[in-house]
């Protein structure tokens, strides 16, 4: 029995538009994020929220990089 599946054509023409838009939406949950801090006594919540802010942080990082590679290529 033959498979004649095809993948895709790798169309990465709007990489760079959906990184950016990957980064504008981590930052928008940093943000909610670091508003909530002020509504917990909780200091485990608190300790939680700051580790997955700094991923966050790391996350945009590496967006960042993604797309300058994504620019670098298109060239």
């Amino acid at each position: 029995m033959a498979y004649n599946n095809k993948p895709k054509p790798d169309d990465r023409s709007d990489n760079v538009e959906k990184l950016q838009s990957m980064i504008h939406h981590t930052i928008e949950n940093m943000e909610a994020a670091e508003e909530s801090l002020q509504f917990t006594d909780s200091e485990t919540q608190r300790q939680q929220i700051e580790s997955k802010n700094e991923r966050r942080r790391e996350s945009i990082d590496a967006f960042r990089s993604e797309i300058k590679d994504e620019a670098h290529n298109q060239e």
